[in-house]
């Protein structure tokens, strides 16, 4: 009952010493740097995973003319999908649009058309937010906005993604 005894200079790291350790993130380094498109962690991500949508074109949003100021606007949308573009499955979650409108306002039904064509996009969540905050910004020039993303838990962890503008 009590610590292992181990002996002087004896290795007590369970193979992880910090020579072991530097060398392999020079290795991972090394990896990430050689070539353009070869850049690759040790999980296989690479530059074309992180591209994977943000230009993949979508449907337009539509607006209507704004016919009041200084009021705000959320619109949740609970059944958003899109796919993973790593490993090919479904990605679930929930897009909170919280805006205040300027000139124009958002058309719903054209809103639901253009998340709908997320569903079988390969795009990271972060991306998603951030490209639906771009898409929302460029369609109804708001006075500000914020688009959050919930997604629902993978591998026991479960994210939240918040875009703003300005």
């Amino acid at each position: 009952m009590g610590l292992p005894v181990s002996r002087i200079g004896e290795d007590r790291s369970n193979g992880l010493d910090e020579t072991s350790l530097a060398e392999d993130e020079a290795s991972t380094v090394k990896r990430e740097t050689t070539g353009r498109n070869r850049k690759v962690t040790k999980l296989g991500y690479n530059e074309q995973h992180a591209k994977s949508g943000i230009t993949a074109p979508l449907p337009q949003i539509e607006t209507f003319p704004n016919q009041y100021k200084g009021y705000e606007i959320t619109i949740e949308i609970p059944e958003y999908t899109a796919i993973c573009p790593k490993t090919n499955l479904p990605d679930f979650g929930t897009i909170t649009l919280h805006y205040m409108p300027d000139k124009a306002c958002l058309e719903l039904k054209a809103l639901k058309m253009y998340i709908h064509a997320y569903r079988n996009l390969g795009i990271f969540y972060e991306n998603a937010v951030n490209r639906i905050l771009q898409d929302v910004v460029k369609a109804c020039r708001p006075v500000w906005a914020k688009v959050t993303g919930t997604f629902t838990a993978r591998g026991g962890l479960s994210s939240k993604i918040e875009a703003k503008y300005p």
